[in-house]
């Protein structure tokens, strides 16, 4: 079973997130904070296939812990889960693998997560 750590500082969000990616057969481990301490650690202890981070582009922590995740696990994926309007120009530049536009649609949620997790 492949394990997702994902986090959004939207609870709502994070349950919705939760269930579905676990309907689709995915360990989840979700938090709500973008502690870069905090999901290293989750990490380094529990080696998930993929990493999904809520990015605000006015706000720095999730693009940072991203960075970090990358220098640290350049092989893991990371997305971006985000409601900006131009997520699609800016994720990219950020380090991010790929980006999941808020609101979401399920199929596209499955298909992008399964794209980067079977690499």
């Amino acid at each position: 079973m492949e394990t997702i750590i994902v986090q959004d500082k939207d609870e709502a969000i994070l349950d919705v997130l939760t269930l579905a990616l676990e309907e689709e057969g995915f360990e989840v481990i979700s938090v709500n904070t973008c502690d870069e301490k905090n999901i290293l650690e989750l990490i380094d202890k529990q080696r998930p296939h993929a990493v999904m981070l809520d990015i605000r582009l006015s706000d720095q922590d999730c693009i940072d812990v991203s960075k970090l995740i990358k220098l640290k696990y350049p092989h893991l994926p990371v997305i971006a889960l985000s409601c900006n309007n131009n997520v699609h120009e800016q994720w990219y530049k950020h380090g991010f693998d790929g980006y999941i536009k808020k609101p979401f649609d399920l199929d596209l949620l499955y298909k992008i997560i399964r794209k980067h997790i079977s690499r």
